[in-house]
């Protein structure tokens, strides 16, 4: 059995909100910062996290309006308030540098933030994202994020929906691992039924674009970056992912096979290619 680290809940004020991190590993190890996707929260990295904090001081962000961190403005749900978030935070923990791993939203967070803080970030990983999305991808998403049921009766509710919604992100992995992957998301109300942690107004689907360019950003990212792709992906083509390694100053493509929009991260490709490129 794999060791089990310590998992740190960590509070801090930053950017006018109260933001909540899962902290694993030892202080003083290089720091890897984890940042989930649009409708995702911290607890969907524990498995990566667990394996890397043999090795690093790994942070899984809550970003604003998830999990346990503090709903915002209902129009202030945007990459460009995401990475200033992101470097409030960063400053509140007072980390000098990180390498970033992002999936989805949190890929285009850290492709955002690593152009405007270059001293900040030593490396990037981009999980299943790049500067342009499928639009069937982004179809699909905003469908099920936008067209979520408010509650569901009991766990065995919610777990079903993420078996249906997800199967591209969930379908390889185990029942105990789906059920992990669901129960975060949600909180049980006064009234005996599950609701979602997630604040109503990220399903708007009204996010405020980025002020950056994105091909533009991409070709600013200095640091070394290794873009995930998930073989079956309907966000990220092949294509655009070909384009995104000649694009970068230093990039390099993994897939993963066999697994959509996004890969997990534990799978074997995947933690091989992660445990590669953080090493240098």
């Amino acid at each position: 059995m794999p060791t089990t680290h310590p998992v740190r809940d960590i509070f801090v004020e930053a950017n006018g909100l109260r933001h909540h991190l899962i902290a694993r590993g030892t202080p003083g190890s290089p720091v890897v910062m984890m940042i989930h996707g649009l409708a995702g929260q911290a607890h969907v990295f524990d498995g990566i996290a667990n394996h890397l904090a043999t090795k690093y001081h790994v942070y899984c962000l809550d970003v604003r309006g998830r999990g346990e961190s503090a709903w915002g403005p209902p129009n202030g749900y945007g990459v460009d308030t995401y990475v200033a978030d992101l470097e409030a935070v960063r400053e509140a923990l007072g980390l000098q540098h990180f390498a970033l791993v992002g999936t989805s939203m949190g890929g285009l967070i850290s492709l955002n933030y690593a152009p405007r803080f270059p001293e900040r970030v030593d490396r990037v990983v981009l999980n299943d994202v790049g500067p342009e999305i499928d639009p069937e991808g982004l179809k699909r998403i905003l469908s099920y994020v936008g067209g979520a049921p408010e509650m569901f009766a009991d766990m065995k509710a919610v777990i079903r929906y993420y078996k249906e919604h997800y199967a591209p992100m969930v379908e390889h992995l185990a029942e105990d691992q789906i059920a992990d992957f669901a129960r975060y998301n949600v909180r049980k109300s006064d009234t005996g039924v599950y609701v979602w942690k997630m604040d109503p107004a990220v399903r708007s689907g009204a996010a405020p674009a980025a002020s950056m360019d994105q091909w533009e950003a991409l070709k600013a990212m200095a640091c070394p970056v290794l873009v995930l792709r998930g073989a079956l992906s309907d966000v990220l083509s092949s294509p655009i992912a070909q384009r995104m390694v000649e694009t970068l100053p230093n990039g390099r493509l993994v897939e993963v096979p066999g697994v959509g929009h996004a890969p997990v991260l534990t799978e074997p490709v995947a933690v091989r290619a992660l445990d590669e490129f953080l090493a240098g």
